[in-house]
């Protein structure tokens, strides 16, 4: 690996350059057909494994929150070897433009991580066909709840329980980490309710600052009818401004922010706002760090040998994070 900045890491993999692909239609979003996209610049990948080891346990299909009569669902991977301490967590919100896409997409993440100790969830939630934003954030905090509620049931440490996802994923996942407490974000949290809180997040590839020039030439392109981040949005920047900044995780950093890993690919638009971030995040004393992983396309994550090195940091940062978090 070669130090970039002091907290910038880099991963050197094979790989050619290439432009992310366009969001499919809602539900196409998944490692099969990204393969199919991919594969001509990238001969050498192949579909993560999402087979279930001898060494973990799956729990699938658990309800995890109702909004009427809809039920949202999560699988859960444990380690089937567990010492007397309670597990660490973490919850795996996937990517697909805020629009398309399945949990399943991080199952092989969340069985390697499983594999290192980890209790780890993979949601859905609702898109943005279904319901507009913060629909989906709301969403990624139940599940925090969720684990925390049903911690003693699983073994899980509620004091060390993180968040995660890749693309618009990692985007939603940064803004429920930075956003507890926040009344906007916590409309099913009564009086009584367990945390939403999570003691770190792990952006892969996610936007920090939906409002910079940078990412409105993608997210708020006028040749897209709407755009991905238009259609969850309900409108473009000029008629929704107050949602898309609201809808920016770079605005919410202090002191009190959990300690942030970024995970980013070669494809820069997808960072978009995590440098001015981290200057705010170095500002208030809240731990980051950066690992890069050069000539990758986006949606690296779905695949080996990219899967590999994405577990690692994210595995090393948590070590180190939520070893001493403070019980909620």
């Amino acid at each position: 690996m070669t130090s970039l900045r002091p907290k910038l890491i880099a991963a050197t993999l094979a790989g050619a350059l290439s432009t992310a692909a366009a969001q499919p239609a809602p539900a196409s979003y998944t490692a099969e057909t990204t393969y199919d996209k991919l594969v001509a610049s990238y001969p050498f990948i192949r579909v993560a494994a999402s087979a279930v080891p001898a060494s973990v346990e799956a729990v699938r299909d658990i309800t995890y929150v109702r909004h009427g009569e809809r039920a949202l669902q999560l699988d859960l991977y444990l380690p089937k070897a567990r010492a007397a301490k309670a597990l660490p967590g973490i919850v795996f919100v996937h990517g697909g433009g805020w629009r398309s896409g399945v949990r399943a997409n991080f199952a092989p993440m969340a069985i390697r991580m499983a594999e290192r100790g980890y209790a780890a969830a993979t949601i859905s939630y609702r898109l943005s066909g279904e319901a507009p934003y913060p629909a989906a954030v709301i969403d990624a905090k139940a599940a925090l709840r969720w684990m925390r509620a049903n911690a003693s049931r699983y073994g899980i440490d509620p004091a060390r329980i993180a968040i995660g996802g890749g693309s618009a994923g990692g985007q939603i996942a940064s803004l429920a980490g930075v956003t507890e407490g926040i009344p906007r974000f916590e409309p099913d949290a009564g009086p009584g309710a367990v945390s939403s809180g999570a003691q770190a997040i792990v952006n892969i590839d996610g936007l920090s600052d939906f409002t910079s020039e940078a990412a409105r030439m993608y997210e708020d392109d006028p040749n897209k009818q709407p755009s991905s981040a238009g259609a969850w949005f309900g409108g473009r920047y000029a008629e929704k401004p107050a949602l898309w900044r609201e809808a920016s995780p770079t605005f919410y950093v202090n002191p009190r922010t959990p300690p942030i890993l970024f995970i980013g690919s070669a494809q820069a638009r997808f960072a978009v706002g995590r440098e001015e971030m981290i200057v705010k995040l170095d500002a208030a004393g809240v731990p980051n760090r950066v690992v890069l992983l050069p000539e990758t396309p986006h949606s690296f994550w779905l695949f080996d040998p990219w899967l590999g090195p994405t577990v690692e940091a994210t595995v090393r940062f948590l070590d180190e994070h939520m070893r001493g978090a403070a019980g909620k």
